[in-house]
């Protein structure tokens, strides 16, 4: 059995890997790429693979860095089964067809910037109606649902906790009469989100490939981020400012919405908490994201995987997941009135990471004014605009406008889905049978090798860290694993190239920029403070260019 690792290696997008066992070939996850821009270039690149020798798929949820390149995938001509726990499939059914829409609005900005470049415009990675296509070869099954791909391969799907429908898959697979057992544990989650049950423990196995996204982190445990979050809201609206939260649509929209629900349990006892509370229940909530609401009424068809005592409350009429003052906003108008409004509120919109979609809207409007809050609740890749913010970012570039960082930026990472330092241990300890080795993906450099180190050293089990492209053969050598292969990446990604791109980039944008100052330059409403404000752009960019020619 051989697994190349295709994605998600040193890094937290791109989950993708390719199994070669008794015979058959097939994927676990097909994410896509986000982040940098540079990373980004490489969803449209050629898959590593023939699509079309694919025998199967197992997906393990259906967040987009895990899912995102499966109807690329359809489109070069992989036909065969694509198994997904149910909710996933009912996730990807609007999440997948999102993310077709965004590819459209994506290219289209970028053709018309090629197009004034003289360049040809370029396709979108896919559409959404490509997107709807796809949908025809996911295969839903249940958790605990032994599958047989065939005599030789069965595969099972576990709560892995992260996210409705997430799974730890166990794969087993016999060669030449032996069985191998290998667990993906696909992203695991945090062991006291609300909603979902814990991750499924796994009693045994041969082989590991586990997630690190936080493997060097431990997180703030639940009781303090509810508080955390009340206070920073509280304060926000006492200072009549608007609290806006970037927020992953599928997990972590939801989870809010409970939290905010919930509050009122905790301190009842506590006048100055109870004040908060009905401060903040009095403030209109804004889900501001069409694909949220599609999820949220997902969430409320797959109430059997939520824990016991949501169950419970569900089934007695109080669904946590409304209350009072919540107001979802469906069209671009209402979206827009938020914007428009002076009103004390609080906006949970999407992308989490500030990348694509409304949220950028919102930050325009809010970022610069101190009276607001801009809350992240989420991880923020490297190269996003929600990294820069949430690491001190004096001011960001937004629209290809330049906006002064002035609103008050928090960060509760309690909210993060994602398993901490010891969670992903304690699913370690949880093997009756260990496994005899680890595969660290899905996290940054820094995370792999902390967890690494504190694997190997408390228990004695090895480790790899795969670069791109490694192929590692599972076998009984005294190693367990031997690297046999190594495909190179289609995007060089040395520094030399990532600036010649940077180049070509700026050459297009100040060609953009031409055309925007003539048009402004044209313009008759323009007032001197308008055009003194163009002029000084301008001289600062001059100076940034001759330091560069300088240096």
């Amino acid at each position: 059995m051989k697994i190349t690792f295709l994605g998600a290696t040193k890094t937290v997008t791109g989950s993708n890997y390719l199994v070669e066992a008794a015979g058959k070939k097939f994927l676990v996850d097909c994410g896509m790429w986000q982040g940098k821009a540079e990373q980004e270039m490489e969803n449209a690149q050629e898959f590593e693979f023939d699509p079309t020798t694919i025998d199967f798929m197992l997906l393990t949820h259906a967040h987009i860095d895990h899912s995102g390149r499966i109807p690329k995938l359809y489109n070069e001509g992989f036909r065969n089964n694509i198994y997904a726990h149910k909710a996933t499939c009912d996730l990807c059914a609007i999440m997948l067809p999102d993310s077709g829409h965004i590819q459209e609005q994506e290219i289209k900005w970028k053709n018309k910037k090629r197009i004034r470049a003289g360049l040809d415009a370029i396709p979108p990675l896919y559409t959404a109606e490509d997107a709807i296509k796809c949908l025809e070869v996911f295969k839903p099954v249940q958790y605990d649902e032994i599958i047989e791909i065939d005599e030789n391969i069965h595969v099972r799907f576990n709560d892995a906790g992260h996210m409705l429908g997430s799974s730890i898959i166990e794969l087993w697979v016999k060669e030449d009469d032996k069985e191998t057992k290998t667990v993906f544990t696909g992203d695991l989650g945090n062991n006291d989100i609300p909603l979902l049950d814990s991750p499924t423990m796994i009693e045994d196995t041969d082989y590991l490939v586990m997630e690190s996204t936080y493997g060097s982190r431990l997180h703030m445990r639940n009781d303090d981020k509810a508080e955390m979050f009340l206070d920073i809201v509280a304060e926000t609206l006492e200072n009549e400012g608007t609290v806006v939260i970037p927020s992953f649509a599928v997990g972590r929209t939801q989870e809010i919405l409970y939290e905010i629900n919930k509050l009122k349990e905790n301190h009842l006892d506590d006048e100055e908490f109870q004040r908060k509370y009905k401060k903040l229940m009095s403030t209109p909530v804004y889900v501001d994201s069409p694909l949220a609401i599609s999820a949220t009424e997902v969430f409320k068809k797959n109430t059997n995987l939520f824990e016991d005592e949501i169950k419970n409350e569900i089934l007695s009429g109080n669904n946590p997941l409304e209350f009072p003052g919540l107001k979802f906003t469906m069209t671009t108008e209402e979206s827009r009135a938020l914007n428009e409004s002076n009103e004390p509120s609080i906006i949970i919109s999407a992308s989490g990471m500030c990348e694509v979609g409304r949220i950028k809207h919102h930050l325009k409007h809010s970022i610069w004014n101190p009276k607001n809050t801009i809350l992240f609740v989420g991880y923020q890749a490297p190269g996003t605009l929600g990294y820069s913010i949430i690491n001190g970012a004096t001011s960001v570039k937004i629209f290809g406008e330049e906006f002064a960082v002035n609103a008050r930026i928090e960060y509760i990472e309690g909210y993060s889905g994602h398993a901490d330092q010891e969670w992903l241990m304690n699913f370690i300890y949880s093997f009756i049978k260990k496994p005899k080795h680890i595969f660290l993906v899905h996290g940054e450099e820094e995370s792999e090798n902390v967890l690494k180190e504190k694997i190997e050293n408390d228990t004695g089990i090895s480790v790899n860290m795969p670069e791109f492209g490694e192929t590692y053969e599972l076998d009984d050598s005294e190693e367990y694993v031997t690297k046999t292969a190594s495909i190179e990446r289609k995007v060089n990604k040395t520094i030399r190239n990532e600036i010649m791109d940077r180049l070509a980039k700026i050459r297009e944008e100040i060609k953009d920029m031409d055309v925007c100052v003539k048009e402004d330059m044209n313009n008759k409403t323009l007032t001197d403070r308008d055009i003194f404000r163009i002029n000084e752009k301008i001289k600062d960019l001059e100076k940034q260019i001759l330091n560069v020619i300088e240096g």
